[in-house]
Order: C-alpha cells, then structure tokens, then sequence
C-alpha cells in the first residue's frame, strides 16, 4: 500500500511539473503573439540609433572644427567690418570687409603686422598661405611688419610686401585700378606684378602704373621730388611702370599714427 501511494505521488509531482512548464510555454508564446508590434518597435529604434551614432562620429570632426581668427581691431574711428560697426577687440577673418568712412581709421593686429586703413578706405583681409594679407579696393592703407612674411598688400595685380626680415613701414595708395603710389618710410619693399619683382628703398615713394599701354611718359611733376628724371622701365619688359614721386604728401599721415613706428612689437 505504501509503494502504491509512492507511485501516486510520483506520478502526480511530474504531472504538476508538465503542468507548469506548458503553462509557461503558453505564456511565452501568448507574449510573442500579443506584442509582436513592440518588439519590432524595438528593434528599428535600435537601428535608428546605430545610424545616428555612425553619423555623428563622420560629422563630429566637421562641427568641432573652429574658425581660426586672422587677427584683432586695436582701434577703430567710424569703421565697419562687414555691415557691423567695428570697435576694440573685434576680432576679423579671412574674407572679412574693412571699411572707413570720412575721416574714420580702422587699425589691425595680425600677428607680427598691423594694417591701418585711413579715411574713405576699403580693404577684404585674406590670408596667402600662412601669411596674413589684405586687398587694398581703395583709399590708403599703412602697414608694419617685424619680418618679411609678417603681410601681403594686394591692390589689383601688384602685390606689395616687406623685402627683407628688418622691422618695415610701407603705405599704399590707390588713385584709379590701374594707378597706385607706394611708399616706403622703414626698411625696404618689393612690389611684384607676376614675374616682376622690383624694390623700394627706404625713404622713396613710386607711382605706379599697372597698365603700360597708359603710362604717363613725363612722370609726375612737383617741389621736392625724389629720383624724379629717372626715365622708366620700358613696358615691353615689364608688367608695370614706376615714377619716383615726392615724399610731402605722406608727412601729415605719419605724423598722426606713430604707432605703427614700432612694427617689432605689433
């Protein structure tokens, strides 16, 4: 009787064992059948995450690449840069518009050179290579360097720039697209239109014309002229012409910015 009743309980302990175990297969499937959609619902929101994962690692270097200034505003009298007012601390880039209006001057610090822009003047900032460098569009323009890639002046095809690593001072201005005076007052510069490349000493000022086919033969004429004789370059071997031109007209514009008498500490 005792081993009869063993059996029994036997028996029944696996029949509540395959009882259980069915009732959670039919719970497992009842789940797989009652919530097919959330599981698909998981598993495109986890692809959705691996792309935008994938594309933030593609586009991260782009967004976290910064600008890289060319330089800052040191002083600003009624100038713009762009179409916004330009005042101290401003910093500017390359591509950035300078511009004064009468009796307005805006002066740059680029690393180891200053840009001055006089009244009624317009200049785009640029940068060749790792040189700083401005677009002179019209107007007057002053400029001092502590060495000879410290800046690029360009005013239309010409190309004006300190000649050698000595602490330079040069002013450019610009009297019609094809005409310009260049002037020297610290160190030498060379002006360069393509293949021709000429030098300035210290202390002359040259007009210079872009246009050969334009040239005034007779020079300019005036009190105090310096090297003024001196015929020009013929135009069938150059890519401009110069004159030697007087220097007064420069004096009053030095005298008012002598802080560009120290291009070794700009």
């Amino acid at each position: 009787m005792t081993r009869l009743r063993v059996d029994r309980s036997t028996v029944a302990s696996k029949t509540d064992r395959s009882a259980v175990t069915s009732s959670i297969d039919c719970l497992s499937v009842g789940n797989r059948i009652k919530y097919p959609a959330v599981n698909e619902r998981i598993s495109i929101t986890k692809s959705l995450l691996a792309l935008l994962v994938s594309a933030s690692l593609v586009t991260a270097p782009v967004w976290a690449a910064p600008s890289s200034s060319l330089g800052t505003v040191v002083y600003a009298d009624r100038a713009q840069v762009g179409a916004a007012q330009a005042s101290v601390g401003t910093t500017v880039f390359s591509g950035d518009r300078l511009s004064t209006a009468q009796s307005g001057s805006v002066q740059v610090r680029a690393s180891a050179a200053r840009l001055l822009l006089s009244s009624s003047s317009s200049a785009t900032l640029s940068q060749d290579d790792t040189t700083p460098a401005a677009t002179l569009t019209g107007g007057s323009a002053t400029f001092s360097t502590a060495n000879s890639k410290a800046f690029a002046l360009h005013v239309a095809s010409a190309v004006i720039r300190p000649s050698s690593n000595q602490p330079t001072i040069g002013q450019v201005t610009v009297l019609n697209p094809k005409e310009l005076i260049v002037k020297s007052t610290r160190g030498s510069l060379s002006i360069a239109v393509e293949d021709d490349v000429r030098e300035i000493p210290e202390g002359a000022a040259y007009r210079v014309v872009l246009d050969p086919n334009a040239a005034d033969p007779q020079g300019p004429r005036g009190a105090g002229s310096r090297g003024y004789g001196s015929p020009p370059i013929k135009a069938a071997k150059s890519r401009f012409i110069w004159f030697a031109v007087g220097i007064t007209t420069f004096v009053g514009v030095w005298a008012v910015h002598e802080a560009l008498e120290s291009p070794d500490r700009p």
